[in-house]
């Protein structure tokens, strides 16, 4: 790859990246506004940056990967960063980021020369060692020249067979890796990624739920079944039309913890699907299951149920999201 490479931004996923990159060969200059983020990645091998202006010493073409927070955050640092870069130069948002913000900060950049590329990321804590999912929007030339990045930082081809009938078609998607279009292509890629995951999330959440209050009878005396549901989960993982990571993910939580006593519930939410469900409305698209998923998140922040316990423990699972864990003493949420 010409010139150099730099990871602003050393969270779970920017860290992750730069690990990645690293045990591929590949030594990126890296920068947080933690100090002792740096010193750790400094002493695994990376290339630590004093400061932001360290950047201007770097050899061009530079590319500066932002892996932070969308909003403030990433648009502060972005003018920031800026003025440092020269034409010809690249910046990656590598957040999930809004893709109209996307357009508008492609313009500012464009009247200094500086190309910018869009990364929607998918992979959370376990990309390190499974690889990230990429959905890549830019110009095309910038991108080919960070081919050797992206390959590395995708899932490769592993065990998993190509489907039937794309002889000849780019190969890059069975990397773990495709360039889905111009600018904010990549991040509106994976809003609607992040949408289709709300709503996979409520469908495991909810039928687990069902499963657990079997015991439970209200109107039909008949139904009375003690499921163990960490068992059904770790059937339906194996041979099951409805097998997926997410189910793998439920099965590790439920065996850990089959009551979820150690969740309150209460599920975040990001901000994609709240984007997914406006660009339906935009193009008059139906999204009643991502809504959906949506709204009972919303509804957890008031009232929390088995299922919104298990949605708490997927997203700690494959993203690291602590939310709602009881402190120690605490009477269980039933």
């Amino acid at each position: 790859m010409q010139g150099s490479f730099s990871i602003v931004g050393l969270g779970r996923m920017g860290a992750g990246i730069a690990r990645r990159l690293m045990r591929a060969g590949i030594t990126p200059s890296v920068w947080d506004i933690d100090a002792a983020a740096i010193k750790t990645l400094a002493g695994e091998g990376a290339a630590p940056l004093a400061d932001l202006e360290a950047l201007t010493s770097l050899p061009a073409p530079r590319t500066v990967w932002l892996m932070l927070p969308a909003g403030q955050v990433t648009q502060s640092t972005l003018e920031s960063i800026t003025p440092l870069l020269s034409e010809g130069d690249c910046i990656i948002d590598g957040g999930n980021t809004y893709y109209k913000d996307d357009l508008a900060r492609a313009r500012q950049l464009e009247e200094h020369g500086i190309a910018y590329i869009d990364v929607g990321v998918s992979g959370g804590v376990w990309g390190l060692e499974e690889g990230f999912s990429l959905m890549i929007g830019g110009p095309g030339d910038h991108i080919e020249r960070l081919d050797p990045v992206f390959d590395a930082l995708a899932p490769g081809t592993g065990t998993v067979p190509p489907t039937p009938g794309r002889d000849g078609a780019d190969p890059r998607p069975e990397k773990g890796y495709v360039h889905c279009g111009p600018v904010g292509s990549g991040h509106f890629a994976k809003m609607v990624h992040n949408g289709i995951e709300y709503g996979l999330m409520q469908a495991y959440a909810e039928g687990f739920d069902i499963l657990k209050n079997a015991r439970s009878p209200a109107r039909d005396a008949a139904l009375n079944y003690d499921f163990d549901v960490a068992a059904l989960a770790e059937v339906w993982r194996r041979g099951s039309v409805i097998r997926s990571w997410l189910l793998d993910l439920n099965a590790n939580a439920l065996t850990a913890d089959p009551a979820l006593d150690n969740y309150e519930g209460y599920v975040s939410d990001s901000g994609e699907a709240r984007w997914t469900i406006e660009a339906a409305i935009e193009q008059g698209v139906p999204v009643p299951t991502i809504s959906a998923a949506l709204f009972t998140r919303f509804q957890s922040r008031r009232q929390q149920s088995y299922a919104d316990k298990l949605l708490s423990a997927m997203r700690e699972q494959f993203g690291g999201h602590i939310e709602g864990k009881k402190p120690s003493g605490r009477v269980p949420v039933k």
